[in-house]
C-alpha cells in the first residue's frame, strides 16, 4: 500500500530530474500527495487533488497529477496550481510567489 511518504520518496528524484521541485512546505506536499493516492483508490488515476475530477480518465486526462498545467503554471509563475509543484527559484524565495489562475477551461469542469 502506498502512503504519502513513500510516494514522496518515489516521485522526488524523478520530478526534480525534469526539473520540477516539491514545494519546500513538506507538510503541504504530503497532505496533496495524500489526495493523489486518495484520488487514485476512487478513479483508479491520481487525479489532481486541487481539481473536482469526474471519474472518467478521458475526460480528466488533463488533470492527471503532473497536469497538463504544471509546465506552463511553473514557466509563469514559478509554481503549478495545487503549489505541489515548484520551481527552485520559487522554493528558495527568489521569486515571488502569486497567487497561480486556473488555466483548465470551465468545459472541462463540468
Amino acid at each position: 500500500m502506498m502512503d504519502a511518504e513513500k510516494l514522496f520518496a518515489a516521485l522526488k528524484p524523478i520530478q526534480e530530474g525534469k526539473g520540477y521541485f516539491f514545494n519546500k512546505d513538506k507538510k503541504l506536499v504530503l497532505e496533496l500527495l495524500e489526495g493523489l493516492i486518495v484520488n487514485k483508490e476512487r478513479y483508479g488515476y491520481m487525479s489532481c487533488p486541487c481539481r473536482l475530477a469526474v471519474g472518467e480518465r478521458e475526460k480528466d486526462r488533463d488533470i492527471i497529477c503532473p497536469c497538463v498545467y504544471r509546465e506552463p503554471d511553473v514557466l509563469e509563475f514559478g509554481s503549478c496550481y495545487c503549489n505541489l509543484y515548484v520551481s527552485k527559484a520559487w522554493n528558495q524565495e527568489e521569486i515571488p510567489h502569486p497567487y497561480v489562475p486556473e488555466r483548465r477551461s470551465r468545459e472541462k469542469m463540468f
